[in-house]
């Protein structure tokens, strides 16, 4: 793991470097600016809703990062082997990000993006002996998001999606120890 974060590390210092000798058109900070994120949305016995909005600066063709929010909501129903309720476990999720991505070429990007997401909730137990709701333990953790990605530029903004993965892998992180598949869109100001 240490090796790929420095391996990302390297690849974005050379990207603010190799920029700095780019020369670029005079531009207003509104052309510079853009704004997007991800909407998440599924529902049944596994609900889960996401809004991650963001807001990012474009340094050069190369380079751009931002900060973003991190609103979730998730349950789970989980059921006994007859069939019946056993318990339902509601979470919600909030946190901050900073993200950083480069781009190599046109359409394909690398992305780094630590995160501290605040993590609360409870579980509902339906059967005696545990029939109530209890609180779970509310905690912040940390996660550090890298992957990659495609861009599909359109009209005034562009398509993005990305592979990412938590290389922190702590116990409570949101995601898990499989990779998160993300698309979202992002308008130019």
């Amino acid at each position: 793991m240490k090796k790929l974060l420095f391996f990302v590390a390297l690849i974005s210092f050379t990207a603010a470097v190799y920029g700095q000798d780019e020369e670029m058109p005079v531009s207003t900070l509104k052309d510079k600016l853009f704004a997007g994120g991800s909407l998440g949305l599924s529902f049944g016995r596994y609900t889960f809703i996401n809004l991650s909005p963001q807001i990012g600066y474009r340094f050069n063709k190369y380079l751009s990062s931002g900060v973003g929010f991190n609103l979730i909501y998730a349950s789970q129903k989980e059921e006994d082997s007859y069939g019946r309720d056993y318990r339902k476990i509601t979470q919600g999720i909030t946190g901050l990000n900073l993200f950083a991505r480069f781009y190599p070429f046109e359409k394909f990007l690398i992305q780094i993006q630590p995160e501290a997401n605040y993590i609360f909730g409870n579980v509902r137990y339906y059967q005696p002996p545990a029939e109530g709701k209890y609180k779970l333990d509310a905690e912040i953790v940390p996660s550090f998001l890298a992957g990659a990605g495609m861009v599909v530029p359109t009209g005034n903004g562009a398509l993005i999606t990305t592979i990412m993965y938590d290389v922190l892998q702590k116990t409570s992180s949101p995601y898990g120890n499989k990779p998160i598949v993300n698309v979202g869109y992002n308008f130019n100001f």
